[in-house]
């Protein structure tokens, strides 16, 4: 995982990263059009990708950008979408989202205009100040306040668009697509998430994504 290859090409259960997040989406019937933002290098090879596990007439690739958000406004200016319609974006390295999350996470969006989804945190979370010997604790923040983000993240296209320009015209960068809409002064709802539904970022990741895989197989066989 920490090798040249990026995480979205490793193999998981003989299958690229990618094409199982791919196939997620793909799988959802209100889901009509899939864009990839991906770096200039790699556009071929996601394009022969998709076109290799049969999802080529689905998805659209373009060129992304040199941080998450640059690559999210590149697919968003490639879309043909009205204001009102829905746009979801997700890690390409979380391979186990399930189609009723994707779902579920679109009934939000057509309730509230934003979603996300969010796991419960169960560990106590303290809040510190970074100094040059470490971390000091100054506050505990209680649980119930808080919930670890996860994506898909969903949006009526209107509302994050004009998030987005009006993020770029202030020089603000956010670590996910909701902190920008909220920067906006914009609500967003919260879908339920899962342990499932794991970044992959490390060795350890793709074992217990492995298991979390062998396991929905199994219960998809009634064993």
């Amino acid at each position: 995982m920490a090798g040249p290859q990026p995480k979205q090409f490793v193999a998981l259960d003989g299958i690229p990263i990618l094409v199982h997040s791919l196939r997620a989406f793909a799988s959802v019937s209100r889901v009509t059009a899939i864009y990839v933002a991906v770096r200039k290098p790699e556009m071929e090879r996601v394009a022969a990708q998709a076109a290799e596990y049969g999802l080529g007439e689905r998805v659209v690739v373009v060129e992304g950008g040199d941080h998450r958000q640059e690559s999210v406004a590149h697919a968003l200016a490639a879309l043909p979408a009205e204001a009102d319609d829905i746009v979801l974006v997700h890690d390409a390295v979380r391979p186990l989202i399930d189609a009723a999350t994707i779902d579920r996470t679109i009934d939000a969006v057509v309730e509230f205009g934003a979603a996300i989804v969010g796991l419960p945190a169960v560990d106590t979370i303290k809040q510190v100040e970074r100094t040059a010997h470490g971390a000091l604790v100054t506050a505990t923040i209680p649980r119930e306040y808080v919930v670890l983000a996860q994506t898909p993240q969903g949006f009526r296209y209107g509302l994050l668009t004009r998030a987005f320009a009006e993020a770029t015209a202030d020089g603000f960068v956010g670590t996910d697509e909701a902190s920008v809409v909220e920067r906006a002064g914009m609500p967003v709802a919260v879908v339920h998430g899962s342990q499932v539904n794991l970044k992959i970022t490390q060795p350890g990741d793709l074992e217990l994504a492995e298991f979390y895989l062998r396991q929905r197989r199994k219960a998809t066989m009634g064993l």
